[in-house]
């Protein structure tokens, strides 16, 4: 899970926010070991469960790319303490699983499958593997590999050899591969830019299209420093509301809930199946202690200003070692709030590195696709448009959207209204007016 640490302050540092805001990579990377390890730890402690928590991967790029643009960071912030705070009174009423079990199995797999491709295009782009094509070049093709179709950079051969390592590595089923694939590669991009001197990808204002997607790879001034923890408590609960519009920012939350709400069902589920930890019904034990501490882990992300925590699937691994109780949490958090004083580290880490996990963690959970039946095709074309959208859209809202007014559509037609859960038809609604509101705002405002 260590890769995080790295990855999520890159995430949202290549984010930026409405009012063209950027945020410090070292505060990122030291909140994101901070809140990881205190909930990690209060997992352990509470629901004395092998489950560990971090910033989730597919929430801080919702956040990075769809809701901080719309408003400041602290706004977004705030939007991802409330999605926390309803998710804990949705566990204290009861009301999660009743969720959870409205939206079909198969619909749900297939937005953790889009999630995953929403990530690995992300890391593609970020990483300048894959380029939008300007609009003077005079073509309907809307993207293409490197520059001019070519990868005629250093820091995309070096994402290149990243992702391939990385992956003989994953394979291989060496220990940590992502972890090692990113900091091989991070040593190797050093020595490729004290050689070549290729430079940032924006120099003096002007692009530098060969350059380094965000940060320049350099030998550090300081490996241990004290934790910059400045961004702590930077969060804003009620600005978002006028600045991006009830209706947007109301789905926004909607969509944090749905990206937040079934990752953590699911992952807790295949973890304590692991461990073979799992009663009569499937369920782990002490699920509502599992799932409170991670609606409050969600909350503490927006406060600490480093997107919503949730559990981790790579807490499998710690099980199939032998981890069977929260002991493995106090360690696994002891070592995460350690690495708050490695943050200088991260800032050496470019974008070419850190996007070689994505890649990998977009095939992990890609992987899950072979659980959708698509010969029947009530489920299968939802889960189609829902994997397709997120990452053509660049948006996960978008891909939940499309999947769950398609699945209602297709049953209404059908006269099977019946199979849909009555909790489901709202949130078709919901949706229904989220891909509406360009009309609606022009006729209501």
């Amino acid at each position: 899970m260590a890769y995080i640490v790295v990855l999520n302050p890159l995430i949202l540092a290549a984010g930026v926010d409405a009012v063209g805001g950027t945020l410090p990579v070292a505060a990122l990377a030291a909140g994101t070991a901070l809140v990881a390890g205190v909930m990690t730890i209060l997992m352990g402690v509470v629901a004395r469960f092998p489950l560990a928590l971090a910033a989730g991967l597919g929430v801080n790029a919702l956040v990075a790319y769809e809701i901080a643009p719309e408003m400041t960071w602290a706004d977004a912030m705030g939007l991802v303490f409330i999605e926390g705070v309803i998710i804990g009174i949705l566990v204290l009423t009861g009301l999660r699983t009743a969720v959870f079990r409205a939206v079909p199995t198969q619909l749900k797999t297939a937005i953790g499958v889009g999630i995953g491709l929403f990530l690995m295009i992300i890391g593609l782009v970020d990483a300048g593997f894959v380029r939008r094509i300007p609009d003077a070049a005079g073509t309907t093709v809307p993207v293409e590999l490197g520059i001019g179709g070519k990868l005629a950079s250093w820091p995309a051969l070096v994402f290149v050899l990243g992702v391939l390592l990385t992956l003989v590595l994953f394979v291989r089923k060496v220990k940590g591969a992502i972890l090692i694939g990113i900091l091989v590669t991070t040593i190797f991009a050093i020595i490729v830019e004290a050689i070549a001197k290729v430079g940032p990808s924006f120099v003096d204002g002007k692009p530098n299209p060969s350059g380094w997607s965000l940060n320049v790879p350099a030998l550090p001034d300081k490996i241990v420093d004290l934790p910059d923890l400045s961004l702590l408590g930077k969060f804003n609960v009620f600005d978002s509301w006028s600045r991006a519009g009830w209706l947007v920012v109301l789905m926004f939350i909607f969509t944090l809930l749905i990206t937040d709400f079934f990752d953590t069902m699911g992952t807790m589920v295949a973890v304590g199946q692991e461990g073979g930890l799992l009663d009569e019904e499937g369920m782990p034990p002490r699920t509502k202690e599992i799932l409170l501490v991670d609606s409050i882990a969600a909350a503490a992300g927006g406060a600490a200003s480093v997107s919503s925590n949730t559990s981790y699937i790579e807490s499998a691994s710690g099980v199939a070692e032998g981890a069977r109780t929260g002991v493995a949490n106090l360690v696994t958090g002891v070592l995460f709030l350690l690495a708050m004083f490695l943050a200088p580290l991260v800032v050496v880490v470019p974008f070419e590195a850190a996007s070689t996990a994505l890649v990998v963690v977009g095939f992990l959970m890609m992987t899950a696709v072979r659980q959708i039946d698509w010969t029947d095709y009530q489920i299968a074309i939802p889960a189609f448009l829902a994997i397709t959208l997120m990452p053509f859209t660049y948006s996960i809202s978008n891909g939940i959207g499309a999947g769950v007014i398609s699945y209602v559509v297709i049953k209404l037609a059908l006269g099977k209204a019946r199979e849909v859960h009555p909790i489901l038809y709202g949130v078709a609604v919901l949706f229904v007016l989220y891909f509406l509101r360009g009309p609606l705002e022009s006729v209501l405002l």
